[in-house]
């Protein structure tokens, strides 16, 4: 059953560490197997600039980000294996001392309210572990 069409969620978590060194290090593509499961668990530099996950939940993927820049802009393109491609919006926003990454989860109009709950658990859970990365380095 699909009981919203459209719509988003915005899911979000505080790290106590400044928003400069979360921007740092969640920018970097090399460290998305470390912490953001939902993407895979390996990830390669494509020649054209995008990068490849793969061992994802949902195949080998594209992944193109938004270039580097001192907003805290971390939004990504993903390309599935079908073609489709899904924008990311996520964002990190100094809360001094520490700072706040918030992902604009947005429901695709074939998602089931199951797939969308599922997708936020997933999304969730690859900020808790980002959340504890850094907290713990």
């Amino acid at each position: 059953m699909n009981s919203t069409a459209g719509g988003s969620r915005h899911l979000g978590v505080h790290i106590d560490r400044s928003a400069t060194d979360v921007y740092a290090y969640a920018s970097d593509p090399a460290n998305l197997p470390a912490w953001a499961h939902g993407l895979g668990g390996s990830v390669e530099k494509a020649a054209d600039g995008a990068w490849i996950a793969d061992s994802s939940p949902l195949g080998r993927v594209r992944v193109a980000f938004a270039p580097r820049n001192d907003l805290g802009v971390l939004d990504h393109y993903v390309t599935l294996p079908s073609g489709k491609t899904v924008y990311n919006p996520v964002r990190v926003i100094a809360d001094a001392p520490g700072c706040e990454v918030v992902f604009t989860l947005r429901r695709q109009p074939e998602a089931t309210d199951a797939d969308f709950e599922r997708d936020a658990g997933m999304v969730t859970a690859d900020l808790t572990r980002l959340k504890e990365l850094l907290e713990s380095a």
